[in-house]
């Protein structure tokens, strides 16, 4: 059966077009092609990687923060109450007002009171500002490596100028050393973002990221295999052009450095538009979907192929909605530029009142009992 199935997937009139198969990208005459094998490659890659990145976070970007003034932001903890903490694990984070009530008689404190233990717990499940620098860090320094190192891959390279070019030859194309590592280091990168989402820092459009990296790794596999290598070290290249301006933004975001990362900022968002929304979709996906019909006909791997194109296109016009309301929103009224994906701190109102207020209680009606002040009502009247 599984013969069968990887007989059925490997044939040549899905990943070729017509009279074109596996026999083309056999090496000869000291000619190397690439080859579905060579993807092995990528998981080592990526597990060294995840190394790396440990070691760079401790030694490098840690001490970084330190040096541009990253504080951390004193978090009140949610007292111990297991009766709260059952039911935030397993029901819910965001108690209705009718559960609010229905906590209140179980455990025997106020709305109030019940409200801040939410609060106080949600943020102690947000990630710190110190994990956010150095995730950032960590992804400024790659996207910024991988942007000068496939800018040197292709800078002599006539597909760079003519897009037309990535075609020429096709799919007999030979495979130079600079291409398979640009293409295995993209691979591995990517996949390593893939096996540590679980511990990075989540934001509002996780879905969206999940959805990227697997159409990335996709397409990057895919185009490997059927030699469209031209066309994905472009596609490559246009993504990490704009990328390292956005980590750096956010780096100096959580440094607090304000002007810094507003005009870094409204850069990232120049590139990403002339990139993202111009370049890629009106030059690469024109060359990947347009032109190749005047070369041969359509087959399994070109829709494929455009299809995972399209994908990204639409999580590019997602992104480009959320940054240009950031951008206007700092340009009309010089407000701060924050990152919409990110959820925000819970404060609580008046809390250094409330704090007094609890301090006054513990005083006078001793300690606390299940996370909440024990209000004794019963204390003798003076006349």
């Amino acid at each position: 059966m599984l013969s069968g199935l990887s007989e059925w997937f490997w044939q040549e009139r899905l990943w070729f077009p017509e009279g074109l198969g596996w026999a083309d990208l056999e090496d000869r005459d000291g000619r190397v092609y690439a080859k579905a094998s060579d993807l092995w490659v990528a998981l080592p890659i990526a597990l060294m990687f995840l190394i790396i990145r440990q070691i760079f976070e401790r030694t490098v970007a840690t001490p970084l923060a330190s040096l541009l003034g990253v504080k951390e932001t004193v978090r009140l903890k949610a007292p111990h109450n297991p009766t709260l903490e059952s039911y935030y694990c397993n029901v819910t984070k965001n108690p209705t007002k009718t559960s609010v009530v229905s906590l209140c008689k179980k455990t025997g404190c106020s709305e109030r009171q019940v409200q801040r233990w939410f609060r106080r717990r949600r943020n102690q499940d947000r990630p710190s500002l110190l994990k956010k620098f150095r995730e950032a860090s960590w992804r400024f320094t790659f996207y910024l490596l991988a942007f000068i190192a496939g800018l040197a891959a292709l800078i002599d390279k006539p597909w760079l100028y003519d897009l037309q070019e990535m075609w020429q030859g096709f799919p007999v194309l030979t495979l130079l050393p600079s291409q398979y590592w640009y293409y295995m280091i993209e691979l591995g990168f990517y996949s390593s973002l893939l096996f540590s989402v679980a511990s990075d820092v989540k934001r509002k459009d996780f879905k969206e990221q999940i959805v990227h990296h697997v159409a990335t790794i996709l397409l990057i596999s895919f185009s490997w295999c059927v030699n469209y290598i031209r066309a994905g070290t472009l596609i490559m290249l246009v993504h990490d052009s704009s990328d390292y301006f956005l980590e750096s933004a956010k780096m100096f975001n959580y440094a607090g450095w304000r002007n810094a990362c507003n005009y870094i900022f409204i850069v990232f968002a120049a590139v990403f538009i002339v990139t993202r929304l111009v370049i890629f979709p009106f030059r690469i996906i024109y060359c990947t979907w347009v032109y190749p019909l005047t070369v041969y006909q359509p087959f399994f791997g070109y829709y494929f192929f455009n299809g995972l194109l399209m994908v990204l296109q639409c999580l590019h016009i997602f992104w480009a909605v959320l940054i240009i309301r950031m951008a206007v929103r700092f340009l009309t009224n010089n407000e701060k530029v924050d990152d919409e994906r990110s959820d925000k701190d819970e404060t609580d109102e008046s809390e250094e009142e409330e704090e007094e207020e609890v301090k006054k209680h513990m005083k006078k009606n001793g300690p606390v009992h299940n996370g909440c002040t024990v209000y004794n009502n019963n204390h003798n009247k003076t006349e």
